[in-house]
C-alpha cells in the first residue's frame, strides 16, 4: 500500500510540470439535447438564492463564507440540490436548461467544497476516478433521468458543446480565486443575457483576467484552457477580451498584438470574515 502510494505520488511530481492542467475538450452527450420548446416550465432556485444571500461577500473578488455555513443550512443545500436532480430536464425549454445547468453547477461546487472543508484548494478533493486524478470534477455526483452526472459532464458535455456561448465560462464558478465571480442570484431565463454580459465585463475588467505592462499582456489561463471557444487562436481571444473592456482597458488591448503569459490562482474563494 504504502509502496503503491509513492509510486504514485513519484510518477504524479515527474509529470506535473510536462502535463500541468489542462480542460477537457467539448464532447458533446447526445442524451441531453432533447428539449421542450414549447415548455413553460420552469425550475424553483430560491433556496440557492438564500443561501447566496446569506453566505456570499460580495466585493472586488466574491467570496464565500465556507466556515461560517451552518450544519442546517449545508444540509438546506445538498437538499436543493437533490431537488434539483428530480426534474424532468429534457421537458423544459433552451432557455430554462441553460439556467437549470448553470445553478446546478455552481450550487454543487459549493456543496462539495462544504463537504470536504476546511481545505486551501478545489484542487486538493481528489476524489475523481483514475490514477492522476486532479480535482472532483470527475466523480459522478448526482443522478438525474437516470443518468450519473459529474461537473465534468456538465460543462463539457452538456453545457460547452449545447449552447456553443462562450459567456458560460464566465457563469461557472470553480470556487477559485482565479475564477469568474460566483454570481449574488441565481441564473434564470429572464435575466440570463444581462447576467452573462455582468459577469463577463466583471472578469475581463478585473486583473485576475487581464493585466497590461511593460512586460506585455498577461491573461488568465481560462483563456488558454479554453481557447477554442474563443476563436481558436490568440487572435479570437484579444477580440473577445476587446469586446467586453471597459474604455481604458480597450485602449491598453488596441496596442497589443499577442499574448505573453497566462496565469491563475487556485487558491479556495473563501471569505476571511
Amino acid at each position: 500500500m504504502i509502496l503503491n502510494y509513492s509510486i504514485r505520488l513519484f510518477l504524479i511530481l515527474l509529470l506535473l510540470p510536462v502535463v500541468g492542467w489542462a480542460a477537457p475538450k467539448p464532447d458533446l452527450w447526445a442524451f441531453w439535447q432533447a428539449d421542450d420548446p414549447q415548455s413553460v416550465r420552469t425550475v424553483d432556485y430560491q433556496a440557492w438564492n438564500v443561501f447566496l444571500e446569506k453566505y456570499l461577500r460580495k466585493g472586488d473578488i466574491n467570496l464565500v463564507d465556507y466556515a461560517a455555513v451552518t450544519a442546517a443550512d449545508h444540509a438546506a443545500l445538498k437538499a436543493f440540490v437533490q431537488n434539483l436532480t428530480t426534474n424532468q430536464v429534457r421537458r423544459l425549454n433552451r432557455a430554462e436548461q441553460k439556467a437549470f445547468w448553470i445553478n446546478l453547477y455552481n450550487a454543487l461546487t459549493v456543496q462539495v467544497i462544504l463537504d470536504h472543508y476546511p481545505v486551501k484548494s478545489i484542487r486538493d478533493i481528489d476524489i475523481s476516478p483514475g490514477f492522476f486524478s486532479d480535482g472532483p470534477w470527475g466523480k459522478k455526483l448526482v443522478k438525474i433521468e437516470g443518468q450519473e452526472v459529474s461537473l465534468d459532464d456538465i460543462e463539457h458535455r452538456i453545457l460547452r458543446p449545447i449552447f456553443r456561448d462562450n459567456r458560460i465560462h464566465y457563469a461557472l464558478n470553480c470556487a477559485s480565486i482565479g475564477c469568474p465571480q460566483l454570481q449574488a442570484k441565481a441564473f434564470t431565463a429572464a435575466n440570463m443575457e444581462e447576467l452573462l454580459n455582468l459577469a463577463a465585463r466583471e472578469f475581463t475588467n478585473h486583473p485576475r483576467a487581464v493585466t497590461v505592462r511593460k512586460g506585455g499582456l498577461a491573461v488568465s489561463s481560462l483563456y488558454k484552457w479554453f481557447q477554442v471557444d474563443f476563436g481558436g487562436k490568440e487572435a479570437g481571444v484579444l477580440a473577445h477580451l476587446q469586446q467586453y473592456a471597459d474604455e481604458s482597458l480597450l485602449v491598453q488591448l488596441k496596442r497589443v498584438q499577442s499574448i505573453d503569459s497566462y496565469d491563475y490562482d487556485w487558491s479556495l474563494n473563501q471569505s476571511s470574515e
